[in-house]
């Protein structure tokens, strides 16, 4: 199996430093970073492990077996990758009500941006790990999810199209256990052109 390795990021985009205007500091996304390389890094550990394991379905096993303890931290490493890659794509803009094709699908889904807010809002306050903004290509419509840690309760056949991280490593150093304060100051940092340009066309 040929490895194919994803590019550990080197540096915090540096729009997103703006974010200081609103709370979140410059020392939490430097933190932030240290994680988000993690994640890369076992990824890439993993995809080599795995492509110089012996494949043998006799060796397998469900309750323990190398090949079903790589593949299932892969997806906590992979997603914790993805997830990482658009929560720092999508942040360091003017955030305000959405604009462009997603705004349209936002009040098409939740009737208008506000209840949409208010929505997005609950979500990651009821989250353990992340809030989640997806295209359904299904019924072409949008819905915010759930995911309680990097890889839980993927869907199939959408497009991630905004990624909150609500883990305390998230907020902590800026607002404490203060979770809600904290969305309210992402809530007003989303580049929601970026959103925007993940939508499929």
């Amino acid at each position: 199996m040929e490895v194919k390795l994803v590019t550990v990021p080197s540096a915090i985009p540096e729009r997103v430093y703006s974010t200081e205007r609103v709370g979140i500091s410059r020392q939490t996304h430097d933190e932030h970073l240290k994680l988000w390389q993690g994640y890369a890094n076992k990824t890439n550990e993993i995809r080599k492990a795995l492509a110089e394991l012996e494949i043998d379905p006799a060796k397998a096993n469900q309750v323990y077996s190398a090949i079903r303890a790589l593949k299932v931290d892969y997806t906590f490493a992979y997603e914790g990758f993805i997830n990482h890659n658009v929560y720092f794509e999508t942040l360091g803009g003017e955030g305000g009500v959405a604009t462009g094709r997603v705004a349209q699908l936002i009040n098409e889904a939740y009737g208008s941006f506000d209840q949409w807010k208010a929505d997005f809002k609950a979500t990651g306050i009821g989250a353990r790990g992340w809030a989640y903004l997806a295209y359904d290509h299904e019924e072409g419509r949008v819905f915010n999810y759930i995911g309680d840690a990097q890889n839980s309760f993927p869907i199939w056949n959408h497009t991630l199209l905004l990624a909150m991280d609500v883990y305390e490593h998230a907020y902590f150093l800026d607002f404490q256990t203060a979770r809600a304060k904290h969305i309210d100051a992402y809530l007003q940092v989303i580049d929601w052109n970026a959103v925007d340009a993940r939508l499929p066309r």
